[in-house]
């Protein structure tokens, strides 16, 4: 793309009212728009990072199994009903609208019920076990704290995944499938040597639910780290007996904030049981399915790796999700033409390359690729050119060669 069709500029300063530096970055370099507190939209560069998130995400679930669906944004208030979900007093950030005819319905922020309700007419053996099925889609929360940009937001994108089975053990190799799909996804989104699977409350389901935490100050979250076990234990139920369950030493763990970026978790028969989801048994005795719950927020992970990776001068994508691999940049008219066929061999080769062919300084160019963050910067000058090529710097490590 050349940078001269963009019709995102960057910008000096970020909105006075937004606190947090994934967003200020963000807007700045015009990949976002806030529309207002915890709502904000994906501009042509922000769209492009946030698709690559999702396409990872969804390779690693469909490897494993999971097959995607579309669900409805609108939720059935009687559904929630009969879970006792739809009380606010038992779930207080629900989005409700009134129908001109009467009754309720809910803006979607999780699927637990309605998947049920589907699965339901599809499962009625154990022959039918184990299912996977995952989507990502928008989810609308009522956050009281909209401070966080696009890391807490009241309109976000979420990868919620819900798997089925007739028997814990099958529940428990499944549930562990889906644990190490996780880690390759945040390996490959280059923020895997600071994450963390973190022991956390398993509620009335299970002894433990397991988080994925990112280290990072900008975190809401305390963890307690092993980094020679790599994993950690929440604040909330950090006690004696916890560590001794996990065979860990209060003295070997390291106090950190950390930043929520998935979660899987037990539901046992909860929501199967209360929306008649049933199989029955090799013996034809009917049984309840065991499901379990799996999110992952792609939004969130794109605050994520801009809170992580950025530096004093910008964002620092990875290569796996920058909008662009290289940031070719034109400094002179009188290699301009030298630029241009460049430009066009790179896209011949299948390369994505965001052009900068704007008639501006030099100076501007060169601050405006650093706030940007692609991975790598071809600069053709006449400086360069008299030395035989283009000057390639990496973003990361601030390296340059001539090419």
């Amino acid at each position: 793309m050349r940078q001269s069709f963009l019709f995102t500029k960057t910008r000096r300063e970020a909105p006075k009212d937004e606190v947090s530096k994934n967003a200020q970055l963000l807007i700045r370099a015009g990949y976002i728009h806030k529309e207002m507190a915890g709502v904000y939209s994906y501009l042509p560069l922000g769209l492009r990072v946030l698709s690559k998130i999702v396409g990872i995400i969804r390779e690693e679930m469909n490897a494993i199994g999971g097959q995607e669906i579309s669900m409805s944004l609108i939720q059935d208030r009687e559904l929630y009903e009969r879970t006792d979900r739809w009380d606010d007093s038992k779930v207080d950030n629900w989005f409700k609208s009134e129908l001109k005819n009467g009754g309720q319905v809910g803006l979607a922020l999780t699927n637990e019920e309605p998947l049920t309700r589907i699965m339901s007419e599809y499962i009625q053996s154990y022959k039918d076990l184990p299912k996977i099925v995952y989507q990502i889609n928008t989810k609308f929360r009522n956050e009281a704290r909209a401070k966080s940009g696009i890391m807490r937001g009241r309109e976000f994108l979420m990868k919620d995944m819900y798997s089925f089975h007739d028997s814990e053990e099958d529940f428990n190799r499944v549930y562990e499938m889906i644990a190490g799909a996780y880690v390759k996804v945040f390996d490959r989104l280059g923020v895997g040597e600071h994450t963390y699977r973190t022991f956390a409350s398993g509620g009335i389901f299970s002894k433990y639910s397991h988080e994925f935490q990112t280290v990072s100050e900008a975190g809401e979250d305390l963890i307690y780290v092993s980094k020679d076990r790599n994993l950690a234990v929440n604040k909330e139920v950090l006690t004696d007996a916890v560590l001794a369950d996990l065979d860990l030493a209060r003295g070997d763990l390291r106090e950190v904030k950390a930043i929520e970026v998935g979660n899987i978790f037990t539901l046992g028969s909860r929501f199967s049981d209360a929306l008649g989801l049933s199989c029955k048994d090799s013996e034809g005795n009917k049984k309840s399915v065991l499901m379990g719950c799996y999110g992952i927020g792609p939004s969130r992970l794109m605050g994520t790796i801009v809170e992580l990776l950025s530096d004093e001068k910008g964002i620092v994508w990875p290569e796996s999700v920058a909008p662009f691999q290289i940031h070719l940049l034109s400094l002179d008219q009188e290699t301009k033409g030298e630029a241009d066929k460049l430009y066009k061999k790179l896209i011949k080769e299948g390369k994505e390359v965001l052009y900068d062919d704007r008639d501006v300084p030099a100076g501007e160019k060169f601050a405006d690729a650093d706030l940007i963050g692609i991975p790598e910067r071809f600069v053709v000058s006449k400086k360069s050119i008299a030395a035989g090529g283009i000057e390639v710097k990496d973003r990361r490590t601030g390296d340059v060669k001539m090419v």
